[in-house]
């Protein structure tokens, strides 16, 4: 029997996972790009917009915003020329158009647009100028090299014309792997957290960002608004524990063969209407204080609220809301949001979910988690938050 092969080379091909990287955009100095999933992506690999087929393939682009409109398609111009900056040669078009500065090769080098071994911020350095497609579930769906007579234009716009919705890009519709469970929690334990925010009130909450080597916490309210109240009384974190190895663990072994061990934060949380309270698409082990994250549990503990549903965009536009004492659960590595609270308040228990390989990369990493942190330090609170 003949065993088939890649070719071992860095060059991307339908199917390959698109690499995530974060480079600088017009408007973001860290545009994290796969925060973008949930649609098509185009990353044109462009060099320079002084050149003249660079520029024919912006115009062409241009000229299609019912494609690049941010819901079906988006278009990130890649260039690796500084005078692009400086002479302001190309700019955004919101929605559907970005571009990077990938002055230091960055992205270039993660899709294989140059060797490998070639330095950062090289100025002699040989750039495959190609276009990259990319499914809402960042896989790549083809990658076209410029040609001399232009025609990876058309072959590009053609490609999309041909693509189904984004919710269909598999050929049908897909539900994000996610697991909902009902009763959870008793209704007379919804009651009793909720009790606990009411009496006790919360605190805006934040997200973590990696800052160099550095994982903050990071508050911006268009990106996220939210209210948590910590619980501290130990003999409800630890009936919360039971519940969760009787009810949640067995279940994340059954589907995902994860044997979780520890549980991360006990925390009630409120988007409030008033508030405006959301939080925009992230994914929650994404900076070296997270990286051990495994899963999130969601835990809705009221339904009076309108809005506030979980969503994952790499999947489609179909949203999920957990009856009181139920929960969604999923990877910490899926792209997900909360939309806008409308109406009223969505009170919910959000921990995370490892194991004890995962909580040695939490020990190991603690020493990058700056002061306005997770709050956790090596040695602290693993005793406190060990043992689901």
């Amino acid at each position: 029997m003949t065993v088939l092969d890649i070719d071992a080379t860095t060059a991307l091909t339908a199917g390959d996972p698109a690499p995530g990287f974060v480079q600088r955009s017009i408007s973001n100095p860290r545009y994290n790009f796969d925060s973008a999933a949930g649609r098509y992506l185009v990353l044109c690999f462009f060099g320079s917009a002084a050149e003249a087929q660079a520029r024919a393939a912006l115009t062409a682009v241009h000229t299609r915003p019912d494609l690049f409109n941010d819901e079906f398609a988006s278009f990130f111009g890649v260039s690796a020329d500084p005078q692009d900056e400086a002479e302001r040669r190309v700019g955004n078009r919101i929605p559907g158009y970005r571009q990077f500065w990938d002055f230091d090769l960055t992205a270039a080098r993660a899709y294989g647009a140059i060797p490998a071994n070639v330095p950062q911020a090289s100025a002699s350095f040989a750039l495959t100028r190609q276009w990259v497609v990319i499914d809402p579930t960042m896989r790549v769906v083809d990658a076209i090299p410029f040609r001399a007579d232009g025609a990876d234009v058309a072959e590009v716009l053609a490609l999309l014309d041909a693509l189904p919705p984004p919710e269909r890009y598999a050929g049908v519709e897909l539900m994000a792997p996610v697991l909902m469970l009902p009763r959870v929690l008793e209704p007379e334990l919804c009651r009793h957290l909720i009790a606990l925010y009411d009496d006790n009130g919360g605190e805006e909450s934040g997200f973590m960002r990696q800052d160099g080597d550095k994982t903050v916490g990071v508050n911006d309210p268009g990106f996220k608004r939210r209210k948590d109240y910590t619980i501290a009384d130990r003999a409800l974190i630890s009936a919360l524990q039971r519940r969760f190895l009787r009810r949640i663990v067995p279940e994340i072994a059954k589907v995902h063969q994860f044997h979780v061990t520890r549980m991360e934060r006990y925390i009630v949380s409120c988007y409030a209407a008033e508030d405006g309270g959301h939080f925009a698409a992230h994914r929650d082990n994404t900076t070296r204080g997270t990286a051990h994250r495994r899963f999130a549990v969601s835990i809705n503990l009221n339904d009076d609220f309108d809005g506030g549903e979980v969503s994952f965009p790499e999947y489609g536009p179909r949203s999920f809301k957990a009856p009181p004492g139920g929960a969604v659960v999923f990877s910490c590595s899926l792209l997900h949001m909360v939309s806008k609270v409308t109406r009223g308040r969505r009170l919910a228990f959000l921990p995370f979910l490892y194991d004890d390989a995962a909580a040695k990369l939490r020990e190991e990493n603690a020493r990058f988690v700056g002061e306005q942190g997770s709050g956790y330090r090596a040695g602290g609170q693993a005793a406190a938050e060990a043992s689901a």
